[in-house]
């Protein structure tokens, strides 16, 4: 049995195309490293620059049955291991040292679902082999310790940084685990831009592929700050269909587009809701009007979650969706979210200004 060539094998890669990058192939998306022909064996990595969500996973089958059908061929070893790579942020900004994306979640409104999507994200990623932090920015209503179920005071290794709080593989930081959750933070502007500043900057947040960033509501001081200083490879706008919140949502776009943030879509909150005794479908806040809002910008419709009891009682017993019912239809929303959060990411522009060394001259 005649052995194949690198040539045949290259070629037959080259058929298996990705839907979710506009059915490129896998060769030209740069996913296949490592090919080695031994004999009748061949051994290759499938490496995407998202996490391994099903759909990679799927694409990565594809690739070995591609192979596996050739002639000559008698066994393939494929290895499948995420590659995630750093994307390029607003100019200006200096990346966080570790963490490759840094993902902003906002809306223009509270009330939608925001952190609730944002938890339920980041768990997505990480469900996916992803290395994943979540930092909870609203100071003034930090909800990610009791979304989380950790409580207590961060520790210091070093005594310059803090470590991070870990639940459910995130590693997790808020104003919440620093006060008492009922205490009110009663600060200024300036105030909280610096508390801001030190939860970003000088958290060991290790090393990183995503850090999820659950901005609190509005475009206001906070929000601007942020987007300014914090090194933000793409936003997610949360937005309930009705046209009040969407009217919101859009402002949050607005000022993510003036800021230099190159938006990842719009996730439709509170879609529609579900009666768990007859299923019968009642769009209590309309419908379709996060799907009308990517298409006026174009922009990608990340999804729809539902109006659902469930999530809201898992995210108020620190027990979120992905976490708590990783089976259920809710849970595979949110992970096809978190799917197309990465492939949106990954065909953002590559960041190489870490790869290179800092180099200072000096006078003699």
């Amino acid at each position: 049995m005649a052995t194949p060539t690198e040539e045949a094998i290259w070629e037959a890669l080259g058929q298996v195309t990705d839907p979710d990058f506009n059915d490129k192939d896998v060769v030209t998306l740069g996913f296949i490293h490592d090919l080695q022909v031994t004999k009748n064996k061949v051994a290759f990595s499938f490496e995407p620059d998202t996490p391994l969500c099903p759909s990679r996973q799927t694409v990565a089958e594809r690739c070995r049955e591609a192979v596996e059908g050739l002639e000559g061929v008698k066994k393939v070893s494929m290895n499948a291991e995420p590659h995630i790579q750093t994307h390029q942020v607003q100019q200006g900004v200096q990346l966080l040292e570790g963490v490759k994306n840094v993902i902003a979640v906002a809306s223009g409104k509270g009330g939608v679902g925001k952190s609730t999507t944002a938890v339920n994200l980041a768990l997505g990623l990480g469900q996916c082999g992803a290395s994943v932090g979540i930092l909870d920015a609203d100071i003034y209503g930090p909800s990610i310790p009791r979304m989380l179920g950790v409580s207590g005071k961060p520790t210091s290794k070093d005594g310059k940084t803090l470590e991070p709080k870990e639940a459910y593989g995130l590693k997790a930081m808020s104003i919440g685990f620093l006060i008492d959750e009922e205490t009110p933070m009663v600060w200024r502007g300036p105030m909280v831009m610096q508390a801001l500043e030190q939860l970003i900057g000088d958290t060991n947040w290790g090393e990183l592929d995503y850090l999820v960033v659950d901005l609190p509501p509005g475009t206001g001081d906070t929000q601007l700050t942020l987007s300014q200083k914090v090194p933000l490879t793409g936003s997610v706008i949360v937005s309930t269909p009705q046209d009040i919140a969407l009217l919101d949502a859009r402002r949050g776009f607005q000022m993510f587009e003036k800021v230099g943030v190159p938006s990842l879509g719009i996730v439709e909150n509170m879609s529609l809701f579900i009666c768990p005794h007859c299923g019968e479908e009642t769009d209590i806040f309309s419908h379709g009007g996060g799907e009308s809002f990517a298409n006026d910008y174009g922009v990608t419709y990340l999804g729809a979650v539902p109006l659902d009891a469930a999530i809201r009682e898992q995210a108020d017993n620190g027990h979120p969706t992905v976490a708590a019912a990783p089976d259920s239809r809710q849970a595979e929303i949110y992970m096809t979210i978190a799917n197309a959060v990465a492939v949106e990411i990954a065909k953002q522009a590559e960041d190489h200004s870490h790869k290179f060394p800092n180099i200072s001259i000096q006078a003699d």
